[in-house]
């Protein structure tokens, strides 16, 4: 009979060690959980951040690009119009000039017949 108390009692110890083991193996696990909770909770706060910074640049992005458009346009309209004031003024000048010209001429026929 002591032989299989002595059995019983060594089955005894080997379970208790295995069950320390076990209780051991699940604290590490633990721990290494709850290190990766911390982890993910850091990175979910960093997107966080992030998610609202990029969101900013967008919003000053598209405004900055709104304002842009803005003087694109300014800047075609003024051009188309200082290309017709150009024309206007080359019109007028060729009308000057010929109006001159004949103006000349007609002088010109005036101090001939008076002389």
């Amino acid at each position: 009979m002591s032989q299989q108390g002595a059995a019983l009692q060594s089955y005894n110890n080997e379970l208790v060690k295995c069950i320390e083991d076990l209780c051991t193996k699940r604290e590490e696990l633990n721990q290494q959980i709850l290190q990766e909770e911390e982890e993910k909770n850091k990175l979910q706060n960093d997107i966080r951040i992030l998610t609202e910074k990029l969101a900013k640049v967008n919003e000053g992005l598209a405004r900055k690009m709104a304002t842009r458009n803005e003087f694109d346009r300014t800047i075609a309209e003024t051009e188309a119009a200082y290309m017709k004031i150009l024309e206007s003024s080359q019109t007028l000048l060729t009308v000057l000039k010929r109006e001159a010209g004949t103006l000349n001429q007609v002088n010109e026929n005036n101090d001939n017949k008076d002389s």
